[in-house]
């Protein structure tokens, strides 16, 4: 078969955090992607404000750098996309892997293989890529080259990796000096015998197959990403199977309920570093942008309109993880940060907080995001969305606030599946990296959550690795416990494992609430009289409604409060008058940790400006009554 010798597609995947982004930064300086003059960020490719904050990708992107080689050859387009190591943005993943022709695997030269790093390896290994090995942060001073090594042949193994994935190169780098080789350094050293990631670039063109095609093919491209652009409108990202696509033609456009519609292309892009820029012609092999079809969605296909084939559809794994998004409905809907009324309203005239809006926001989300099901509810301003997990759809949450959008967020359920007449339930493997002493805490809060010990390794270094099998319901609200129980030191991620019959009744939150028992602001004399019963929430002239919950009891049951008392003046002199008591600062939540704190009766008010917890029924009465019910029968 023809073969086209200029171009490589290689994904880079990797475990969050060990370096992907900051390798590709390297790939593209050393390439010559910038001018000398050019400033240049740190983790270029990290465009998204999200992404720069929590240090993570969450979207797949896709660059393009022109290696020219050492023997004076042609240049050679070598397309990179980096994709995101998280497990919860798992649909990122699959198609990124499906652009390309072979994976480079990053892993952390003192971490080794992680959790995500099993399953985007398990991925690629199921689409029978060739893959290049990359131990990264060799100069990090506890890394363990040899263990890693072997820890990654262990994982192929485990994965049912076949002989000639197995025979996978080995590259030694650190992406931050942009600095790698062939040899194995010295363990916390930077490698040596190279100034330059030239033995990187050599690796990827020797074991990355170039793009193979049929001779007069009809054309087949598939459509594996979307972007939007405030002048062409829609743009679809895509990979030219076989024929050629040019700018101005006339495609057949097959869609994903298998009709068939002819579209012109208007405009046609190539990537070059991070830029598109305008190009006449794509061929076999190649990744381009599209524009002119408005409502082209992910996975369909641009084919000869004479011979129209189908490629495919990409699909994904089941959703894990759902919660209840809807519109909000406490009583300081509309009313800014303070909640103080018409002051606050003037900086806030385009907060978007009707159902309409709401639900156009989750239909355009579903455009892009394949991972991600929105289901009607009774309600008709409430939607159930699912997806892979409890971050993917926090990271959702935020962007919308961001927008403007007002929200009430019902506490996240798994989704479960009817498997011979039974109730299963979906369960992660957690892999858990503590220091020695905390070992016995962290195996004690496994068991209150059902979990199973699968594996533990000690590296003789004071750390323990632990493996557990736990059901996804025992780890929504277990980051934050578990942090407090390590002090702050132990490591966690899990990656889900599939389903599992379901595990009974699980107890994670032991203490009750602190609920606000009426309106108004909260003043410092109130704080102090409860800072005894528990942990509170909320600061000194915070606005609070009846049902807002406003702190953490000390006990199990719930406490209806009233944190808006204020100190009697009167002309008397009292016995106390010259005595000081000092505020306990609050202990602020994230949005995060807000979900995971909800009980099944709560829920979280997100607004642009604040994030509250609440009960589902605000009136103190009414909740009450509903009590006495459920006590009684």
């Amino acid at each position: 078969m023809p073969t086209r010798h200029d171009i490589r597609n290689v994904a880079i995947v990797a475990h969050v955090d060990h370096g992907k982004t900051t390798i590709v930064d390297a790939m593209l300086k050393q390439a010559g992607a910038f001018a000398a003059h050019q400033h240049l960020d740190d983790r270029m490719m990290d465009s998204n404000d999200l992404e720069r904050e929590k240090g993570i990708t969450i979207l797949a992107k896709n660059t393009a750098v022109k290696y020219h080689p050492k023997d004076g050859g042609a240049p050679i387009t070598i397309n990179i996309i980096d994709t995101p190591g998280h497990a919860d943005f798992g649909g990122e993943v699959e198609r990124g892997l499906s652009m390309v022709d072979a994976v480079v695997l990053l892993v952390d030269a003192s971490e080794g293989p992680l959790p995500q790093t099993r399953f985007v390896l398990r991925k690629a290994l199921q689409a029978r890529m060739p893959v290049i090995l990359c131990i990264n942060k060799t100069d990090r001073p506890d890394s363990r080259i040899d263990e890693v090594v072997n820890e990654t042949y262990d994982l192929f193994l485990d994965l049912d990796a076949d002989e000639d994935q197995i025979e996978f190169p080995i590259v030694y780098a650190c992406g931050r000096d942009g600095v790698a080789s062939l040899t194995k350094p010295e363990d916390g050293t930077v490698p040596a015998d190279s100034t330059n990631l030239e033995p990187f670039f050599s690796t990827i063109l020797e074991h990355v197959p170039a793009p193979t095609y049929e001779e007069d093919a009809p054309l087949q491209a598939h459509v594996t990403n979307l972007d939007a652009d405030n002048f062409l409108g829609r743009i679809a990202l895509l990979r030219v199977e076989q024929g050629e696509l040019r700018k101005g033609q006339t495609v057949a456009w097959i869609k994903r309920d298998g009709s068939i519609s002819n579209v012109r292309i208007t405009e046609l892009m190539m990537t070059e570093a991070l830029t598109r820029k305008p190009a006449e012609v794509a061929g076999p092999g190649d990744i381009c942008a599209v524009a002119g079809i408005p409502d082209i969605m992910i996975g369909e296909t641009l084919a000869d309109p004479e011979n129209p084939v189908a490629l495919p559809l990409i699909t994904v794994d089941q959703p894990a993880i759902s919660m209840t998004i809807g519109t909000n409905t406490s009583p300081l809907v509309g009313r800014g940060g303070t909640g103080k009324g018409a002051d606050a309203k003037s900086a806030v005239k385009d907060r978007k907080v009707t159902a309409r809006q709401v639900k156009d926001r989750l239909d355009r989300e579903l455009i892009g995001n394949v991972s991600l099901r929105v289901l009607d509810t009774d309600r008709p301003d409430a939607w159930e969305v699912q997806g892979r997990g409890e971050l993917a759809l926090a990271i959702l949450v935020e962007q919308m606030r961001r927008e403007g959008f007002e929200l009430t967020i019902g506490k996240p359920q798994v989704v479960t599946k009817e498997i011979d007449g039974k109730t299963h339930e979906p369960v992660e493997r957690l892999t858990v990296d503590v220091p020695e002493e905390h070992m016995g805490a962290v195996t004690q809060l496994m068991g209150i959550r059902k979990g199973r010990m699968d594996n533990m390794s000690n590296h003789g270094s004071g750390w323990v690795r632990m493996e557990f099998v736990v059901p996804s319901r025992g780890l929504i609200g277990f980051r934050t416990e578990f942090l407090t129980n390590t002090r702050g030191t132990g490591i966690a991620h899990s990656i889900h494992e599939g389903f599992e019959p379901w595990f009974g009744q699980l107890v994670t939150r032991n203490n009750g609430s602190l609920v606000a028992d009426r309106a108004g602001a909260v003043t410092p004399f109130a704080m102090i009289n409860l800072q005894e019963r528990g942990v509170l929430f909320t600061e000194p002239g915070t606005e609070v409604y009846e049902g807002m919950i406003v702190g953490e009891n000390s006990r199990s049951d719930d406490m209806d409060v009233n944190i808006t008392k204020e100190k009697k003046l009167t002309n008397m002199r009292a016995a106390s008058a010259d005595n000081t008591e000092n505020v306990v600062p609050p202990r602020k939540l994230s949005l995060e940790q807000s979900l995971e704190f909800c009980r099944d009766d709560e829920c979280v008010e997100v607004t642009p400006e604040a994030v509250r917890i609440r009960k589902v029924v605000l009136d103190q009465k009414e909740r009450g009554r509903t009590a006495s019910r459920a006590k009684h029968g």
